[in-house]
């Protein structure tokens, strides 16, 4: 096993996502010569319930076997699998100050989390994904259960509205080498001469379809993503104002298209 290049951290609330969110990490690793770190938080008062103390301490050193016993099962299966540097943690607290904790810790490269299809009143409070959006500046991928990656198969890379911050890196280059090749653009455009879906560009390397911006445009274009079985879509973090291509918030692209979105570094 050699040494590896990157490190992924993937957070994962071990709901029934856990196996596709692995998946597309352990996949993803695969590709970029990447080790990677399992964490799970847990609240306390997730655990310990009532005003019994002996009860209390009971249940929190259940949880804390469980716990281990489930990490090690998983990390182990993937470790002999797919012959991968994973490693796995937990911590019991208060979620978001043991998630900085575990990123200060380990200095990933990238950090994965579970794809949450939701309605967007989520994003406008203080979410997880929001969070770490604002506490980790390297790129986030966002993974989905739909499409999933496959550690020996090359990907399918999708690029959404010119999104150039992603291309501006090593591991950007490290990705590429495992893309289906051509790329495949998706821009949403104010242009009143663009009929939905039916605007086809072909360039080296790239082939593009345009969207003409109204209220379903994201829900039409996260199926017309699906069909064309991307894995991997990459977003800019921070929407540039370009002549022509229309704006989405990325609240609006995380909570509507059911894709693994690769959000690029701050």
């Amino acid at each position: 096993m050699k040494a590896a290049k990157y490190k992924i951290l993937v957070l994962s609330d071990f709901k029934k996502t856990v196996n596709t969110l692995l998946d597309n990490s352990v996949s993803l690793a695969k590709m970029i010569n990447a080790e990677v770190s399992l964490f799970h938080v847990k609240k306390h008062i997730d655990i310990v319930g009532g005003d019994n103390q002996l009860s209390a301490i009971r249940a929190l050193n259940e949880e804390h076997n469980s716990t281990k016993k489930t990490i090690d099962t998983v990390v182990n299966t993937y470790r002999q699998d797919y012959d991968l540097k994973i490693s796995g943690s937990y911590a019991f607290g208060k979620i978001k100050e043991e998630i900085l904790k575990q990123i200060e810790s380990y200095q990933p490269d990238v950090i994965v989390v579970g794809h949450r299809v939701a309605n967007p009143i989520q994003f406008i409070g203080d979410s997880l994904t929001k969070f770490i959006l604002k506490k980790f500046k390297g790129p986030i991928m966002i993974s989905s259960d739909k499409n999933v990656l496959q550690p020996n198969k090359k990907l399918t890379l999708g690029v959404f509205n010119d999104s150039n911050k992603f291309f501006e890196t090593e591991f950007s280059k490290d990705v590429i080498t495992h893309t289906e090749s051509p790329l495949k653009s998706f821009k949403i455009t104010n242009s009143q001469n663009v009929d939905t879906n039916s605007n086809v560009i072909k360039k080296q390397d790239m082939v593009e379809y345009i969207f003409e911006q109204n209220s379903n445009t994201l829900t039409t274009l996260s199926s017309f993503i699906l069909k064309n079985n991307v894995n991997l879509l990459c977003v800019d973090r921070t929407p540039e104002n370009k002549s022509n291509t229309k704006p989405a918030p990325l609240k609006d692209v995380l909570s509507k298209l059911n894709v693994s979105l690769l959000v690029s570094r701050a």
